[in-house]
């Protein structure tokens, strides 16, 4: 199986362009319901990859309140409580900002970067989408008694507990190990395999399964920040759990046990949220705060013109 074209670029009436992707969404039990494109090869998740590493810090007895286990998932935004709460998770691990490997970034949320940049701040590691991930991680080797200094390494002991939890709940073994944006290990697996692992979060009801999906679900602008799509989908959808990567990746699951993941080929970030709405409407849920997340508007002379819609 290939990639095919899951979306389309209309201007005018014209189609302009094209995006080429995968789809897979899962049924209650499990199984596959529909898929489109490559489910089954490899591929490097990005950032949907937060939640199950967050899944095996807890596992290993990282012991946070919800809002900063949701930011140990989270690609944040850089608001000002995303900041706060990176500092709480080094502050309890009796660290301070300079043990952050995250490489020094603006915060993503235009408000956020905009004042920093009226502050007269510059790029710092904590305003990096990943630091709450990391935070996280440097908290859970303190608690463990593990080197700080190497913690982004693959043969770190906590980045070996990470893979063993990410190949179980994936259901697949890791054939990639790449190097993420922030630096820490980068897992691969399939759409089907990311599918499946947040399927296992959205429907569990005891334990470090449990305490992540409800992170996720009570403390969704953690995970993302208060002007962003997933935040509206989460919204939309009571229960729902979900992350978006980089290069276009998205999975999503309802505590029913449905599971929906997806990835183009381009990485554009503006197709990514058109392509999981339609893949939840094909899935049958039609609901019009839900289609309202999958809306991108292509704009000439500033006012709507076209749209980037779902070809499936």
């Amino acid at each position: 199986m290939r990639p095919e074209i899951i979306a389309e670029v209309v201007r005018s009436g014209f189609v302009e362009g094209h995006h080429h992707g995968s789809v897979v969404a899962l049924e209650a039990d499990g199984s596959t319901a529909w898929s489109i494109g490559d489910v089954t090869s490899a591929v490097l998740p990005r950032s949907c990859n937060k939640p199950l590493q967050a899944l095996a810090m807890v596992r290993l007895g990282l012991d946070l309140p919800p809002e900063l286990l949701a930011l140990a998932c989270a690609s944040h935004s850089g608001e000002d409580f995303h900041l706060d709460g990176v500092r709480r998770v080094l502050a309890s691990a009796g660290l301070g900002e300079e043990a952050l490997q995250t490489p020094p970034d603006w915060p993503l949320d235009d408000d956020a970067r905009e004042a920093a940049l009226r502050a007269g701040r510059t790029r710092d590691a904590i305003s990096m989408n990943c630091s709450g991930k990391h935070a996280a991680m440097l908290a859970t080797c303190v608690l463990r008694g593990w080197d700080t200094a190497t913690y982004r390494e693959a043969d770190h002991p906590l980045q070996v507990a990470i893979a063993e939890t990410f190949a179980e709940l994936t259901g697949e073994p890791v054939e990639v190990v790449a190097v993420d944006g922030c630096g820490a290990p980068l897992l691969s697996t399939s759409l089907t395999g990311l599918a499946r692992a947040f399927r296992a979060l959205a429907v569990a009801t005891e334990g470090p399964e449990r305490r992540i999906a409800e992170a996720i679900r009570a403390h969704p602008s953690y995970v993302s920040g208060t002007r962003r799509d997933e935040l509206a989908l989460l919204t939309a959808l009571p229960g729902a759990i979900g992350k978006a990567g980089a290069e276009s990746c998205y999975a999503v699951a309802l505590p029913d046990g449905r599971a929906w993941a997806s990835k183009t080929d381009d990485g554009a970030p503006r197709v990514r949220p058109v392509v999981m709405a339609a893949a939840l409407r094909r899935s049958g849920i039609h609901d019009p705060a839900v289609d309202a997340t999958g809306q991108w508007p292509l704009l000439g002379g500033g006012v709507p013109v076209g749209e980037i819609r779902a070809t499936f």
